[in-house]
């Protein structure tokens, strides 16, 4: 298996009869303890096929354990949990291998045979043609994510997993990210699940928020703004206010 991609998942969700109605990913009852600590606790979730949804929390709620477990890299968890079709990840370190060229590190475990084709035109589809063939540590941050994107997309996945993937970079490449991970996410339509830590990055991006607390999920905030969406926008404005209540940031009153 490729760093940053996964395989499908076994379970079957139970409230969806057939593959037209199946969520993308599922998870039912899902419990997951470190050292007697229960940090997933009997979760459920939906992720319906080509929707993107945020996943926000305080530091330490599962996050990104709920993330691994969809991604198929924890085995410790119990309970039902499933993916239609295929996962990849893109993490917060973009996680290239160094001693490969960033086309070596993009088509990395793809098994056709013009893997080099597929990787460069996932390569030109971020934005990194021209970069193909150099090494993964001549590359500024917001480069290595892209090709750590591409890495993810080329695949073909039908839930894409971002952990966190623009939290190091600075405010204008996160710009930049945004917008590329809105068009690449329009033009392959997978559903999407990203962990951050960014209220506004979450209202900003997703069709859907939800809060992680107590090792469930506490709410679901569906989001109606057209994007791209303005942060002033009063629905978004609103919204913000409640989500960061709801995570202690802020007092109500």
């Amino acid at each position: 298996m490729a760093p940053g991609t996964a395989g499908s998942l076994s379970g079957s969700p139970a409230d969806a009869a057939d593959t037209a109605t199946r969520p993308t990913a599922w998870a039912r009852g899902l419990t997951r303890e470190f050292a007697g600590r229960r940090v997933l606790n009997e979760l459920d979730l939906d992720i319906a096929p080509g929707e993107f949804v945020a996943l926000i929390g305080r530091s330490g709620s599962g996050k990104s354990t709920l993330l691994r477990a969809l991604a198929g890299l924890d085995r410790e968890v119990t309970g039902d949990l499933g993916v239609t079709g295929t996962a990849a990840v893109a993490f917060q370190e973009p996680r290239l291998l160094p001693w490969r060229r960033v086309r070596a590190n993009v088509g990395l475990g793809l098994r056709t045979g013009d893997s080099k084709s597929v990787a460069l035109d996932a390569l030109e589809e971020v934005g990194l043609g021209a970069r193909a063939d150099a090494w993964p540590l001549t590359l500024s941050g917001g480069e290595a994510q892209r090709a750590a994107l591409a890495r993810a997309l080329v695949r073909e996945p039908s839930l894409l997993l971002l952990d966190e993937p623009f939290s190091a970079l600075d405010a204008l490449t996160t710009i930049t990210m945004h917008r590329l991970v809105l068009r690449l996410w329009a033009h392959h339509q997978p559903a999407v699940l990203l962990v951050t830590h960014d209220v506004d990055e979450a209202l900003s991006l997703s069709d859907r928020v939800l809060v992680l607390a107590g090792g469930q999920i506490a709410s679901s905030e569906r989001i109606e703004v057209p994007r791209p969406r303005e942060r002033d926008h009063p629905e978004l404005a609103a919204l913000r206010t409640r989500l960061l209540i709801e995570l202690g940031v802020v007092t109500e009153g």
